[in-house]
């Protein structure tokens, strides 16, 4: 049967060729195999190799190239194209075919779902017309390479593709294969299913797994001017400036190039954001964990 060859590496017999191609038979299906793919063209009653699929001119075609997912091995797939009435369509690096993802598999709200250039991590499965559809990761496959986080994580900035939306929160893995779980109250918007995400680790838990926010730290979110004492203090020896709310405006001007008004507010906000604290006519940045 023809869905037991596609979607698989078979060995067919070559039968004829054309300018562009050989063509081989195997269980009485004809297969196409670009010749510049080949480094000899093969002559008729030889035996070659390829991988079997059907391309987007439905013809049956072979590659030698083996593209990143295939049956039973999930792989990174980029989307090359969205079908609200089908689905999405994602390359996985066969010549002439994007494989589909039915809607049936992506969230019911089609805002969520990949936009073109997002990322899906993907096997392939085979129907019974012998089509390849994308069958997204499940939970258990994900867990099953993921890598457990280190404690010393938290804190530190991370990136990572959205794989599972859920009411409870987003689901992430990392660009270090680390699993992530972001609750609604730590973004501003629910991100899509394959959106890649930066955010920074607000708790390592026991089982390797981090919680992550998409808001900014709070210093993060001040002004220019809070930006700007922040560099200062960490690039200076011992971390700390001789600078405070009590200090004079012409030596403030004269060191940060702003009022002593700009200068307390942004000290303000610094220390709110538990950044630097005043003590002793110094200004001292407050080392993160």
């Amino acid at each position: 049967m023809l869905q037991d060859l596609m979607g698989r590496e078979i060995t067919a017999m070559v039968t004829d060729e054309n300018d562009q191609a050989i063509f081989a038979q195997k269980d009485g299906h004809t297969f196409r195999l670009a010749k510049s793919e080949l480094k000899k063209v093969p002559k008729p009653g030889a035996m070659i190799t390829g991988f079997a699929y059907e391309d987007e001119n439905h013809h049956l075609a072979l590659t030698k190239t083996l593209p990143k997912s295939r049956l039973d091995w999930y792989d990174w797939g980029t989307v090359v194209k969205v079908n609200r009435s089908l689905g999405v369509f994602v390359d996985i690096g066969l010549p002439n075919k994007d494989v589909a993802v039915s809607l049936d598999d992506l969230p019911t709200i089609t805002e969520l779902w990949p936009n073109v250039g997002d990322k899906l991590l993907l096997a392939l499965k085979v129907d019974a017309k012998g089509r390849l559809w994308g069958e997204l990761a499940t939970e258990e496959q994900i867990r099953q390479v993921s890598v457990r986080a280190d404690r010393k994580m938290k804190n530190r900035n991370v990136t990572g593709t959205v794989y599972r939306l859920k009411m409870v929160g987003t689901f992430i893995l990392t660009d270090h294969y680390n699993l992530g779980f972001i609750h609604p109250s730590e973004r501003e918007q629910e991100p899509r299913l394959g959106q890649v995400v930066s955010g920074r680790v607000i708790d390592v838990k026991p089982d390797g797994s981090l919680n992550i926010s998409l808001r900014p730290r709070a210093f993060e979110a001040i002004g220019d001017d809070a930006q700007m004492i922040l560099a200062a203090l960490q690039h200076t020896p011992g971390y700390v400036l001789p600078f405070t709310d009590k200090s004079s405006p012409d030596e403030i001007k004269a060191y940060f190039g702003i009022s002593k008004g700009q200068f307390k507010r942004a000290v303000g906000h610094l220390m709110k954001a538990g950044v630097v604290k005043q003590a002793d006519g110094l200004l001292e940045l407050i080392q993160q964990d």
